[in-house]
């Protein structure tokens, strides 16, 4: 693997690698308990798996706020067409996108800004929604990106190279310069496609791999 002096950025998968989501079992059934719907937790559990696989494969479709919120409207009705009730998916859908929450992963923002301090341009590139810079404001780890570019705003989900093109465009660092950072198949195959070197998770680790020293 390259070692920091080979480099001018690093680019970070968001979910997985980055950030991981909070359980959102208990926020959804409260939401649904508050609208006289009382589920258990495995069957909120398996609705929301059913959702997640719906949204996966069409996050890049939330390109704007219209978008984002017929997206959002999709995944509600897959969430309660799964549990089989009959609560109005439009009224429901501010309470269910309510419900999720991300949290950092331990030690990604003491390597994020180990990176930083190394002098290394950062920039989050994830297959989400036009919603990634908010979510990861929202936990706490936006200040450390130089650029966020979802899949979304590329229009193509990873593997397909284009969003490691725009954010590598908008730092100025040849491909050849850069490393990704992911967890999956995609993001190694992506990274490869645009021309980036590849390092799995977990990204708490990636300071160390490349050789740098503890933050003060």
């Amino acid at each position: 693997m390259p070692s920091a002096r080979d480099l001018d950025a690093v680019t970070v998968d968001a979910m997985g690698t980055a950030v991981e989501l909070v359980d959102p079992v208990p926020a959804l059934r409260e939401a649904l308990a508050a609208r006289e719907a009382r589920y258990g937790d495995e069957a909120v559990r398996a609705a929301f798996a059913a959702e997640v696989e719906y949204y996966v494969p069409r996050a890049h479709e939330g390109r704007d706020a219209e978008s984002l919120q017929r997206l959002g409207l999709a995944c509600t009705r897959v969430f309660l067409d799964s549990l089989g009730g009959e609560l109005d998916a439009e009224e429901f859908a501010p309470a269910f996108v309510g419900a999720l929450a991300f949290r950092p992963l331990e030690g990604a923002e003491e390597a994020l800004g180990r990176l930083r301090a190394a002098g290394l341009a950062l920039a989050c590139v994830s297959n989400w929604d036009v919603s990634l810079a908010d979510r990861l404001d929202e936990a706490g780890l936006g200040h450390h990106f130089d650029a966020v570019f979802s899949s979304a705003e590329a229009g193509v989900p990873k593997p397909d190279a284009a969003v490691f093109r725009l954010a590598l465009e908008r730092l100025g660092v040849d491909p050849a310069r850069a490393l990704h950072v992911g967890d999956g198949g995609g993001d190694r195959a992506g990274a490869a496609a645009a021309g980036l070197a590849f390092e799995p998770t977990p990204l708490a680790t990636l300071p160390e791999r490349l050789g740098l020293p503890p933050l003060p």
